[in-house]
């Protein structure tokens, strides 16, 4: 009790964390005090007297992140439930990778409750199976409880303590879950589909792209705890090893990927070399770091990340000087990666605040890395395309064979790309181009349509439009301008059908529409055609200082839906309607009941 007395003293002018009926989340950092036990020998007597001898100071700053710190940290926070009636508390601390932390709960008889937690204890020591140390508080109403925590570990001394009911924990881990579900799973989306790539085109960057993603996924897996909670349990040497290691895994797909990416063999050989320097360097870093103390391998491995991002950052820089355009999406990717890290790693060497957006930055800018990156290798293979059609055209007069061969792998590979995209755009039901409904979509809403058409026993018509001469505004214009005159009639139609709300718009191939019109007959859908072609007329679309006249030509067909049992006919009846008025001069509406001229 004397002790008790003593520590009650000594903390009287400390401002004690009251829990009223309203607290559901409390963090203790305003109320929190820390003593740094350089030497890591003292125990609870001894926090004890330090903090009678007014040894324990506020946090600077308010900061709860230390940095890389040898020895250990003793905190101390008092709390008072005043009214509030959980009295069964759950003080987490949001960091994952702390060595051990152990928890001492003093209360005013004199008892003391103590948890140990930590990934060098095994997962299931914690309260509640979660990637954060979290441990139960018991906190009768009315009784100041004094809190000490120590924490002693070789990573980053983060210790970011809140005090939660069940019922707020529950609603935090559902959100965070919910968050890291969901990078993980843009992550395993990119991989997959990167993966399909690779394996049809065999492309070495597509490789060292995976490589990268799955072992920054791993880094990540490690960093927020779900390595511990979900592969290694119970293996303190994983959980410190881990970290180091998959950094230098990640860091050598990083760089390895660059140099293929950006042909620096080529482009720049110095750099080149300097690359396969870091390559060579985080590799003899990855095979130390397993038997290197954890304080000394991931700072350097942390530290290591920024150098050798800066250093993509400088050699993209360098090849977009030299005129390669797919070096400004490569490199407008690592800047959002280096941002996501910089905050992350100033976390963990105690230089940033810990916020939602220093802790998840590094989620954050990965994820628009990743993306980037998936697009990036993309612009690269046209960039790759353009650059082998240009040699063929060069050579086709003295190397007729090798070019033919050359010209049979791009096409080979061209096909390969172009099916693994025509499977994707399968899954979209919009257009890429326009923002309209695609054929694929447009057939199965026609199928509903015609099925409601037959039950209420309503009329059903349909239009195939198609602009006309626009293969001459993409030879004269070029095909941006045809892509924009595109988009340009997909908005007039769009505006036009505004009337008809349960009109189906959608783009049908090349610079062909079609148009679904439940309820009209047709005498009413040939007037919304002729509607529809004026507003083509009314406006020319303009494209910079050019004011191009574009024009339509409208096949307009009635569906007897009591007969009709597929679309094809439907469609070769209203496309035989549309050339029909192709043939009578274009710029005008015909009908699959009009006889041939």
């Amino acid at each position: 009790m004397a002790v008790c007395l003593l520590l009650s003293a000594a903390v009287s002018a400390q401002d004690a964390i009251e829990l009223d009926r309203a607290s559901t989340e409390v963090p203790l950092a305003p109320a929190l005090r820390y003593f740094h036990d350089i030497d890591a020998r003292g125990d609870l007597t001894s926090a004890t007297t330090w903090l009678k001898q007014g040894r324990f100071a506020p946090l600077p700053g308010g900061r709860t992140a230390f940095g890389f710190q040898d020895g250990a940290f003793w905190f101390h926070a008092r709390v008072v439930n005043r009214d509030n009636p959980e009295q069964r508390w759950l003080l987490v601390q949001s960091y994952a990778l702390s060595d051990r932390i152990d928890l001492y709960a003093r209360y005013p008889d004199g008892r003391v409750a103590f948890q140990a937690g930590g990934d060098h204890l095994p997962f299931t020591a914690r309260s509640i199976r979660y990637r954060h140390p979290n441990f139960w508080v018991a906190l009768p109403t009315g009784e100041p409880v004094d809190l000490f925590v120590r924490v002693q570990s070789e990573s980053s001394m983060q210790v970011p303590l809140s005090l939660m009911t069940p019922v707020a924990f529950t609603e935090l881990s559902r959100d965070a879950q919910f968050v890291i579900g969901a990078y993980y799973g843009i992550l395993l989306a990119l991989f997959f589909y990167n993966m399909a790539l690779w394996l049809s085109l065999r492309d070495a960057s597509y490789f060292w792209y995976l490589f990268h993603l799955s072992a920054f996924g791993m880094v990540l897996f490690t960093l927020n705890g779900l390595g511990f909670e979900y592969l290694w349990p119970n293996s303190s040497w994983m959980s410190d090893r881990m970290v180091p290691l998959s950094i230098c895994m990640a860091q050598i797909g990083m760089q390895q990927f660059a140099r293929i990416f950006l042909g620096l063999r080529t482009r720049w050989p110095w750099g080149d070399r300097i690359g396969l320097a870091l390559i060579a360097f985080f590799a003899l870093l990855g095979i130390a770091s397993t038997w290197l103390p954890y304080h000394v391998s991931t700072p350097i491995a942390s530290a290591a990340v920024l150098i050798s991002i800066a250093w993509i950052a400088v050699v993209s820089v360098a090849v977009v000087r030299r005129g390669y355009t797919p070096a400004q999406l490569f490199l407008l990717a690592w800047a959002m990666f280096l941002l996501g890290t910089g905050l992350f790693v100033g976390v963990a060497f105690g230089l940033t605040p810990k916020t939602f957006f220093t802790e998840y930055g590094v989620q954050i800018g990965s994820a628009l890395e990743m993306l980037l990156l998936s697009v990036a290798l993309g612009h690269r293979y046209a960039a790759l395309r353009n650059e082998n059609e240009r040699i063929v055209r060069e050579a086709k007069d003295q190397l007729e064979q090798k070019v033919e061969q050359r010209t049979t792998e791009l096409r080979s590979a061209l096909a390969q790309l172009e099916d693994a995209h025509a499977r994707l755009r399968e899954s979209s039901q919009r257009d890429a181009l326009t923002g309209l409904h695609n054929r694929s979509h447009f057939r199965d809403r026609f199928d509903a349509l015609l099925r409601q058409a037959r039950e209420h026993r309503r009329p059903l018509s349909l239009l195939m439009i198609d602009l006309d001469n626009f293969k001459l505004i993409n030879d004269q214009y070029g095909h941006l301008v045809g892509d924009e005159c595109l988009r340009w009639a997909a908005r007039t139609l769009g505006h036009g059908l505004r009337p008809h709300h349960d009109a189906l718009l959608a783009r049908f191939g090349g610079e062909e529409f079609v148009v679904v019109l439940p309820g009209l007959n047709l005498t009413a859908a040939t007037q919304v055609a002729e509607d529809l072609r004026q507003h083509l007329r009314e406006q020319p679309f303009r494209s910079g200082h050019h004011a191009i006249p574009v024009t339509a030509s409208i096949g307009v067909h009635a569906i007897e839906t009591v007969a009709v049992a597929a679309i094809d006919p439907l469609l070769q009846l209203a496309d035989q309607a549309l050339y029909r008025a192709k043939a009578d001069g274009r710029d005008c509406v015909r009908t699959s009941q009009e006889e041939p001229a």
